[in-house]
């Protein structure tokens, strides 16, 4: 039986990956210290004979007993308030934290894969972003503590790779919704459906023109499990390139909620994205992926689960 180490495992993200390695009959190690993640993300896991759950913050010294196939770093707040409210938790485990994973890896000699995200492109000058695009990113600035830890990280993966040859993946998340994103989370679509099915306004930042390109959850966990065991070494976009504007999409959940909620708007944050939509091709290529859940169907999904979260 391979043996999986999943780093933020108790993450929206991470429980996700959890449940796929378990499916696939791995044996799966989650490590989280509950800095964003949630214990009832995992909780039905526990009883799983091949499951196993440690409470470790990932930028003290990782030591595993027994061997390990596979290390999937996801640690790490991912949303905008979080960040905004962690930066230097956030700069830790981007920067330590990739760092003693990746250490882990070597003495293993286990596969690592880092999640790094499409933040790593910033406000992007090129549109469609294609993993070639180095990126457009205010270092200094507010969002820089999430962006440049995650190229930081990257740097320090591919340095392990080339130095170390530890064998290296590289998987840039796109937006990304579904079950078990916190009704909190800061992010567009937890604010809009949370909103929406309680008929509060629905905030919407700048004039909403800007644009994101959403991927239901279990897409993107299929894309992240087939670059895990492909031969990729260099960084490959997983997302959905369906681009929709931030007004269109509050208008879209509104919709689907039956709710009487008005929209209003709130100033655009500091080096917030004017666009963001992944080049696929790559992935489409070398993975023989595309995503297979269209929105509307994704989107009824995470209304259910919110609706039993929120008791309505």
């Amino acid at each position: 039986m391979k043996r999986i180490l999943i780093t933020g495992g108790a993450g929206f993200l991470g429980s996700h990956l959890c449940e796929k390695f378990l499916n696939e009959e791995y044996e799966v190690i989650c490590m989280d210290n509950f800095c964003t993640g949630s214990p009832d993300n995992i909780a039905h896991l526990l009883g799983n004979q091949n499951f196993s759950l440690i409470n470790y913050d990932v930028t003290n010294y990782i030591h595993i007993e027994g061997k390990l196939d596979y290390i999937l770093h996801f640690a790490s707040p991912a949303s905008p308030i979080d960040y905004l409210k962690l930066p230097i938790q956030t700069l830790k485990v981007g920067s330590l934290g990739t760092h003693k994973a990746l250490g882990l890896a070597k003495v293993k000699d286990a596969r690592f894969l880092l999640a790094s995200t499409s933040e790593v492109y910033g406000d992007p000058l090129q549109h469609p972003q294609v993993e070639s695009y180095w990126g457009n990113v205010n270092p200094v600035g507010i969002r820089g503590v999430y962006d440049e830890a995650k190229r930081f990280a990257e740097a320090l993966t591919m340095a392990y790779n080339r130095y170390h040859n530890v064998d290296t993946r590289i998987v840039r998340i796109f937006n990304t919704f579904g079950p078990r994103m916190r009704i909190e989370d800061g992010r567009a679509i937890p604010a809009f459906i949370s909103q929406a099915l309680v008929n509060q306004s629905v905030t919407v930042f700048g004039n909403g023109s800007q644009t994101r390109s959403v991927c239901y959850v279990d897409d993107l966990v299929d894309g992240i499990y087939r670059l895990l065991l492909s031969n990729e070494i260099m960084p490959v976009n997983i997302g959905n390139p369906d681009e929709i504007t931030m007004l269109q999409l509050a208008e879209e959940i509104i919709k689907l909620t039956n709710s009487k909620s008005k929209i209003i708007f709130y100033e655009l944050p500091s080096d917030d994205p004017k666009v963001r939509k992944p080049d696929i091709t790559k992935a489409q290529q070398t993975l023989g992926w595309t995503p297979k859940i269209n929105r509307e169907l994704g989107l009824l999904k995470t209304i259910d689960d919110f609706k039993k979260r929120l008791n309505l």
